[in-house]
C-alpha cells in the first residue's frame, strides 16, 4: 500500500449530515467505550490508535452513531503529525456516505489545526481518496512510517 497526500488549502465543500447518523468527536467518559468497540471490530493497534487521540482536547477523532450504536470512527493526528487514520465504518453501513463524511470532517480538522497538507498512510482505497480529496500517490512511500509488528514473546 502507498501513502497519499491531500493538499488540505484546496479542500473543496463541506461536511454534511446524513439522516439517522450523529457524527460526532467522542468524549473523554466514552474513550474506553469506543476502544473496545474498535478493538472487536477492526483491531486492536487501531483501538490503540485510537486512544491516542484523547492527547487533545477535543480529541482527534470522530465517531458515528445511528440510533445511539457506533458504526463508524476516524482519527487524525495520531499516528503521526498530519497523518489520517485509522478509520473504519461497519461493513453493513458502507455506501452511504458515513466513511466520507468522518473523512471530510478529519480533513478540515486538520486544516483548522494549521496543517496545509495531510498524508493518508498506507491507504487502502487509493482512488477513493483521490476522486473524494484530489489525493496524490506518494511515489516510493510502501511501506512507509509503519515498521514490523512488535512481538511480545
Amino acid at each position: 500500500m502507498t501513502d497519499v497526500l491531500v493538499k488540505l488549502y484546496e479542500l473543496q465543500g463541506a461536511p454534511r449530515d446524513i439522516d439517522d447518523v450523529e457524527l460526532r468527536r467522542p468524549m473523554p467518559h466514552e474513550k474506553g467505550i469506543v476502544a473496545g468497540w474498535i478493538a472487536r471490530t477492526f483491531s486492536e493497534g487501531w483501538a490503540h490508535e485510537f486512544e491516542c487521540s484523547f492527547k487533545a482536547l477535543p480529541a482527534n477523532s470522530w465517531i458515528a452513531l445511528r440510533n445511539g450504536t457506533l458504526v463508524g470512527f476516524a482519527c487524525y493526528d495520531v499516528t503521526c503529525r498530519g497523518f489520517f487514520g485509522p478509520t473504519g465504518v461497519l461493513e453493513s453501513e458502507r455506501g452511504k456516505g458515513i466513511g466520507k463524511e468522518l473523512l471530510l470532517r478529519s480533513m478540515f480538522s486538520l486544516r483548522e489545526l494549521g496543517y496545509a497538507y495531510a498524508i493518508i498512510g498506507s491507504a487502502g482505497p487509493v482512488d477513493f481518496y483521490v476522486k473524494t480529496l484530489g489525493a496524490i500517490p506518494i511515489p516510493g512511500s510502501s511501506p512507509g512510517i509503519y515498521p514490523k509488528k512488535l512481538s511480545g514473546e
